[in-house]
């Protein structure tokens, strides 16, 4: 896979990009009708940008309350040190816990800002004491709850980007 910050991508690239993100299980006929493209050289690009990691992959968006994770949480974590070793650490630690849906390292006054979601607060304090609390470098947790999404997972704005 080459670096998907290199790609060029031009306008039916993007558009393909938009289609799939809006329903990934489009056939490809329906897609390449949508992007202005007979089937084959639109198969062939859409193949070209999951080679090029433009397309990471697909997957399924689940309404959370269908599945019992209804409470979604924004953690704030400090950690001790800013050393490469510490925070690869807390990353690798992180990243594997089924329940943090996403993880950045952000700027401001927390080192990372964490999405968890879990079916309830018992559940979450549990996540909290036994499991961040316990990783080694990390120095303060201040969470957010979600009171009621309006958007999540959000498609991103690829229509009307800059095409390098």
């Amino acid at each position: 896979m080459s670096d998907p910050a290199k790609i060029t991508l031009d306008a039916i690239d993007l558009k393909i990009l938009e289609e799939l993100q809006a329903d990934a299980r489009l056939p490809n006929i329906t897609l390449a009708d949508r992007v202005g493209l007979s089937p084959s050289p639109c198969s062939r690009r859409v193949k070209l940008l999951e080679e090029s990691g433009a397309i990471e992959g697909y997957r399924t968006i689940l309404n959370r309350a269908a599945v019992d994770l209804g409470l979604t949480v924004f953690a704030g974590i400090k950690v001790e040190r800013h050393s490469h070793e510490s925070a690869n650490a807390f990353v690798d630690a992180v990243v594997a816990m089924p329940d943090v849906v996403s993880c950045h390292l952000v700027s401001g006054d927390v080192d990372f800002l964490i999405e968890v979601v879990v079916p309830d607060m018992a559940t979450y304090e549990s996540t909290v004491l036994r499991r961040l609390l316990s990783l080694p470098s990390v120095r303060d947790i201040r969470s957010s709850f979600a009171m009621r999404t309006y958007k999540a997972a959000g498609a991103l704005p690829v229509k009307g980007r800059h095409i390098r």
